[in-house]
Parts: C-alpha cells; sequence; structure tokens
C-alpha cells in the first residue's frame, strides 16, 4: 500500500509537489492539500484531483477525518510558520519533511546523508541552492578536504515567489550552513541572485571550493558521478561545462578576505536546473529540485521506514 501524505501550503511549492505525487509516484498517495487562501489555484487543483482540501490552516487540518492515517506531512510554507507547524506535528508523531528555510530538523540532501536520519522526525531540505550545490561539495569532499566554499545560485526573477523573497536572510545563512555540516566544507558561503532577464534564464548555479592538493581526475570523476546520482531524481540537473582547476602553491598562494592564504586546489563547477514542468515552468529549476528532493526523500522513507 502507498504511504499517506498530506501538503501544508497551496502555492506554487506545494501546488507541483502535489503533481509531482499524483503523477509519478508509486509510493506516495496525497490525501490531503492544506492552506489559508480558498481562491489559490492549489486547492482548487486539488479537488479536481480528488485530493481533500481546506483553507483553515493547521488547525483545521488537525480535525479533517484522514488527518490520523497521514504518516508524512510535507510543510511548503514560511520558515516562520514551519516552527508552529513542528511544535503541533512532533507531539502527534507525524514524520515532517520540511522545504522551509527554518532549519529546525537535521539538514537532508538525499545523495548526500538521507540514510544517516531515518530516524529523526523532521528532516530539513536546506535550500534549492543548497540542494543543487551541496552535492558538488561534498563529492570533492570525498576526495579531498575542502577547506572553503562558496555558492552562487542565480534565478529566474518570475521564479522568486512572495516566499523565497522574504526568506532571503535566511536563504543565505542556511546555504552557507549546509555547505559546512552536509557538504563538509570547514567554511561556506552562499549568494543569491534574482535575474530579471527576459526570456527568464534557468537556475544556474556555481560552486568553488579550495581543497588540498589531490589528483584532479579524481575530483572531476567524483563530481560526474555524483551528478549522475542527482538526475535519478531531478533529470535536469546537468554540468553546464567542463570542470575547472587552479593550483596555489606557496609561491602563488589564493588570498581569500576572510580566511586567509590558502595552498591547494580550487575548482570550478558549473551546474544548470531545467524544471520538470508539472506545474512550473521549465525555467523555474530552482522550485523544481526542492520539491524533487521532497519527493525523493520521502519515497526513500516510505521504502524504509513505513512499508
Amino acid at each position: 500500500m502507498k504511504t499517506k501524505v498530506a501538503i501544508i501550503g497551496s502555492g506554487n511549492i506545494g501546488t507541483d509537489l502535489m503533481i509531482k505525487i499524483l503523477d509519478t509516484s508509486n509510493d506516495l498517495e496525497v490525501v490531503s492539500l492544506v492552506g489559508i487562501e480558498p481562491d489559490s489555484e492549489g486547492l482548487s487543483i486539488a479537488k479536481d484531483r480528488g485530493v481533500e482540501t481546506t483553507h483553515g490552516g493547521i488547525n483545521d487540518f488537525l480535525k479533517m477525518d484522514s488527518y490520523k492515517e497521514i504518516k508524512i506531512v510535507f510543510d511548503a510554507t514560511s520558515a516562520g510558520a514551519h516552527k508552529h507547524h513542528d511544535d503541533i506535528l512532533r507531539k502527534d508523531k507525524k514524520q515532517i519533511i520540511d522545504l522551509t528555510p527554518a532549519a529546525i530538523g537535521p539538514y537532508t540532501v538525499p545523495v548526500v546523508n538521507m540514510e544517516e536520519h531515518l530516524n529523526e522526525p523532521n528532516l530539513n531540505l536546506v535550500t534549492c541552492g543548497g540542494q543543487a550545490t551541496i552535492p558538488i561539495v561534498s563529492a570533492i569532499n570525498d576526495v579531498s578536504k575542502v577547506k572553503y566554499s562558496e555558492i552562487v545560485s542565480s534565478v529566474a526573477s518570475k521564479s522568486a515567489g512572495p516566499g523565497t523573497r522574504a526568506n532571503i536572510d535566511e536563504f543565505t545563512k542556511t546555504t552557507a550552513k549546509g555547505i559546512e555540516v552536509v557538504g563538509g566544507a570547514e567554511k561556506g558561503k552562499a549568494i543569491i541572485i534574482l535575474n530579471p532577464a527576459e526570456p527568464p534564464m534557468l537556475m544556474r548555479n556555481t560552486v568553488f571550493t579550495l581543497c588540498n592538493l589531490a589528483n584532479e581526475e579524481e575530483i572531476r570523476s567524483s563530481i560526474e558521478k555524483m551528478v549522475t546520482e542527482v538526475q535519478k531524481y531531478v533529470p535536469g540537473y546537468r554540468l553546464k561545462q567542463e570542470v575547472q582547476f587552479e593550483r596555489f602553491g606557496s609561491n602563488n598562494p589564493c588570498v581569500i578576505p576572510g580566511y586567509g592564504k590558502f595552498e591547494g586546489i580550487k575548482s570550478s563547477v558549473f551546474l544548470e536546473v531545467t524544471g520538470a514542468g508539472h506545474y512550473f515552468p521549465e525555467y523555474a529549476g530552482n522550485l523544481d529540485i526542492m520539491t524533487s528532493a521532497a519527493l525523493g526523500t520521502a519515497e526513500r522513507l516510505s521504502q524504509l521506514k513505513f512499508s
């Protein structure tokens, strides 16, 4: 039997996730979509697809007949709202998958550390930039210790809704910490750019890392293997061009403000993410990668924890 799930948040993220599960998942069944805007398109689509809905927020969600049957709850609201939802859902022993930057539960990136957190009640999916770049930092760190990593996520302005814009500070802090905690870098930094270009650009991510001296082909191979793993649940994820390397020694050290002198290898990795086009347009890869990561995480939980 499929694992019953619910989604809190009937905006773009919640709606895309619902459609993904309905159309592609063999392990999950969407029972409820919970919102606070009665006229939201997401709730309308849910009703048309036979999914139970409410616009009364979590309070009405708790009163639904199906609530007791639900094993996994996705939160696609905001960092502030999630703190309240987490308090309630934990008491009822629901498995929570957090798509906000609240960072209450452990940072989780499916291809890097999913199975370490199977018994955690709340799994935090970091950020869209984190889901795109942390696997690369981890792949490099598997070969040689990453001393410093800086990532730049550029997304189409049209794909950044009110929730994204309201949580930009949380995005940078959460992503930087995820680079360290999950990716393994000693020091991480994150930058997000909302690009107003027309037609809208695809999500682009640049990952810079400084690691100890190592074999460059081993680093390249580790990165390419990781890209293949991410593509299993995010088909539009790809390397934009060849990985670039630069060596720094005692005669030409790299100086980083706030970090100091560095001797070793600088790796530059350029990524592009095309959305799957379920609900979002294809240029909204930043949103698609979050819902894809949520789906991949929940399916793994279903197979290992609830089957």
